[in-house]
């Protein structure tokens, strides 16, 4: 038996929800997460950077979002992250403006501007509530009335999901358990749910088969793991620098206090840990 790829990889995420083949799959997948929103579900939706071959992970610092909008013209971004790229919250504003603001060109009518929705999914926790899927909108503090209804921004942990049975019902959670890896055994429910994961699943398999999809999935991979590890790793450095910059301060604090009441340079040396030309300078 196969070893499944991994649909949390954006490559290959891409290729099963952003594909012109697909485009039921995606409809499917995102008519779940609306009607978790409230919102009435979609009849279409029309792919703006549909998965070719020139999406393969040749290009490394590609981005494999996927990017829709709707027969109304509301935009639509999907994004999978398999690792923290740390400011998330950041750069989703960030991505949300881009999107908005590329609707129209200078000086057309701002009505023109129609509503835009952002999909994370996360492979990391990032809020402080143990729900796995949490929406955004602009409202009112004390009254809840909305500014407008233009942005809209998903919020999709994976790793919520941890303690999660395999539900009875259809619905989103059964598209994230999928997506999360949820084990074989259990695709036949998910599929009951959601019949339109049967195709998802196909897809996975079909992918997991071909050799070539595999190399290209290896490549992004290291690439991804390569990357967060560069980011962790300035992070602690960064963390490491900070506690050093802390300590240091409180030395030339404690250097400064003991000049005040006279000791020797010496003295304040070996009690601070500072040298002898470091206290000379602040004397």
């Amino acid at each position: 038996m196969v070893e499944l790829l991994d649909a949390r990889n954006d490559f290959i995420f891409k290729k099963i929800f952003g594909s012109e083949n697909n485009k039921d799959v995606l409809l499917a997948f995102l008519n779940s997460t609306f009607m978790e929103s409230g919102e009435p579900p979609l009849t279409e939706i029309i792919l703006m950077n549909p998965y070719t071959d020139k999406d393969a992970p040749a290009e490394k610092q590609s981005i494999l979002d996927i990017k829709a909008k709707t027969a109304e013209g509301k935009r639509i971004n999907i994004e999978m992250q398999l690792f923290n790229p740390y400011n998330m919250e950041k750069r989703t504003l960030f991505y949300w403006s881009e999107m908005y603001y590329h609707q129209i060109q200078k000086g057309d009518d701002y009505s023109q501007l129609k509503k835009c929705v952002t999909i994370n999914i996360l492979n990391y926790s990032c809020l402080p509530n143990d729900r796995h899927h949490n929406v955004f909108r602009l409202r009112e503090d004390h009254t809840g009335i909305p500014l407008n209804n233009d942005l809209e921004i998903h919020v999709m942990e994976l790793t919520k999901l941890e303690e999660q049975a395999v539900p009875l019902t259809g619905g989103l959670i059964n598209w994230l358990l999928f997506l999360k890896g949820v084990e074989q055994p259990n695709w036949e429910v998910l599929t009951v749910n959601e019949p339109m994961l049967k195709k998802a699943m196909d897809t996975l398999e079909f992918l997991s088969q071909d050799a070539a999809t595999r190399m290209e999935y290896d490549a992004r991979m290291k690439y991804l793991r390569d990357e967060a590890s560069r980011m962790n790793g300035a992070k602690a450095e960064g963390i490491a620098e900070g506690v050093a910059t802390g300590e240091y301060k409180k030395a030339v604090e404690v250097a400064k206090n003991m000049l005040g009441i006279g000791l020797e340079v010496n003295v304040i040396a070996q009690v601070s840990g500072l040298s002898e030309q470091e206290i000379l300078k602040l004397k």
